[in-house]
């Protein structure tokens, strides 16, 4: 088989770049480890920046999105006692939407199938080889269990932190760097309409809580816990009333509704970049190359960005020969990754409690000047609803 880019991961990521490419005229086969269904189901992300959905409208993916999506102004931040609204329409003249990355995938995939698109779902043993030449390759075995070869002119590795392509960058040539929070969340999905109307970001003694949700009837609901918890120890009961007690049921009016809980699972959380995204003919977008607590809500946004900038940089490469987009890729895409990444940071350590009185009071200070300064609210507007793509 041969194809210009071999896309490896049918996530938003390569779904996308795939799109893009195929507006260009530029042909590309994706790959999958998991099965279609299992991908479409996934529950991650559910916050879309501006510019994401900028984009999306501008490639013609928006209009499901426009009809079944919330557009959010701000947030809520609360601790004991106080609850304050930032509005990001004011603030920073952007907006924020709510669509579960789950719809995305959706559309992105019903787009692609409608074009034509080659998918390889359910395939394993997935290697790259010759990333160095002109002529790079991917092997893999079908879900039929067929041995494939896929020549391309390009690989573009959009599966993830445990795909393939992260661990085909030598170590001598990639340089990492981590940071893993002592703390994780549980997280829920219910079948009870949203207590609030936006987002609730909590600090609590207890820990912090965040109040989101995917639709008018469905909540989503997370709650800090330590590092490998056991989700067994949790019973809805126990959850929900831990929720009341952090989001402050009962302070100026405002209350939280239970419902039935659908889903429950525990999520690490940490920081991880890899610089560069590029080695040779392979390169990396989204996860593949960075991970990011979810309290900024950018892991998702972060995977648009790259491959808005990797659409372009791989068209003026395969059509014109010009490589240099390709070639100032990896810095370009970095410089949009670390400030995401520090923001993601700044969020969750000014969130999570971590038992320290003296922090706590470092964290009460900064929510106070955050809530009560125009120049504070400002700043974490601009980050949340989204910097430009390839600032």
């Amino acid at each position: 088989m041969r194809t210009e880019v071999a896309i490896i991961g049918a996530g938003p990521a390569g779904l996308l770049l795939s799109h893009l490419l195929s507006l260009e005229g530029i042909d590309s086969v994706v790959l999958e480890t998991r099965t279609r269904e299992y991908v479409e189901a996934r529950i991650r992300a559910g916050i879309l920046e501006s510019s994401t959905v900028e984009l999306l409208d501008a490639v013609g993916l928006g209009d499901r999105l426009r009809e079944e999506g919330d557009e959010h102004r701000g947030i809520y931040l609360r601790w004991p006692g106080e609850r304050h609204h930032l509005d990001f329409v004011d603030l920073a003249g952007r907006s924020v939407w709510v669509y579960g990355q789950t719809e995305v995938t959706k559309d992105l995939g019903r787009a692609r199938e409608e074009a034509g698109q080659e998918f390889y779902y359910g395939v394993s043993d997935t290697a790259v080889h010759d990333l160095t030449t002109d002529r790079p390759y991917v092997t893999f075995r079908s879900a039929d269990g067929e041995d494939v070869r896929l020549d391309a002119d390009v690989i573009a590795g959009c599966d993830g932190s445990f795909g393939p392509s992260r661990g085909a960058v030598p170590d001598a040539v990639k340089r990492t760097w981590e940071r893993t929070y002592p703390y994780s969340w549980l997280g829920i999905l219910a079948d009870v309409a949203p207590s609030t109307d936006e987002l609730i970001y909590a600090w609590h003694p207890n820990g912090f809580a965040l109040h989101s949700m995917r639709s008018e009837t469905v909540s989503r609901l997370y709650l800090q816990v330590a590092p490998g918890e056991d989700i067994a120890e949790w019973p809805d009961d126990r959850i929900w009333d831990e929720l009341a007690v952090r989001l402050g049921h009962g302070q100026d009016g405002w209350e939280l509704t239970p419902g039935p809980i659908t889903d429950k699972s525990v999520l690490p959380m940490r920081s991880y970049v890899m610089e560069p995204m590029r080695y040779g003919r392979l390169f990396l977008a989204g996860d593949a190359a960075h991970i990011v607590p979810p309290t900024g809500a950018k892991g998702l946004n972060l995977a648009v960005a790259d491959v808005a900038l990797l659409a372009p940089a791989l068209t003026a490469m395969l059509r014109k020969n010009n490589t240099a987009l390709a070639d100032a890729y990896s810095d370009t895409a970095l410089r949009r990754v670390w400030r995401c990444t520090h923001f993601s940071w700044w969020m969750t350590t000014m969130l999570h409690t971590s038992g320290d009185p003296f922090d706590a009071r470092l964290q009460l200070s900064q929510l106070r000047w955050v809530a009560g300064s125009e120049a504070g609210a400002t700043g974490l507007a601009e980050n949340y609803a989204g910097l430009p793509i390839g600032m």
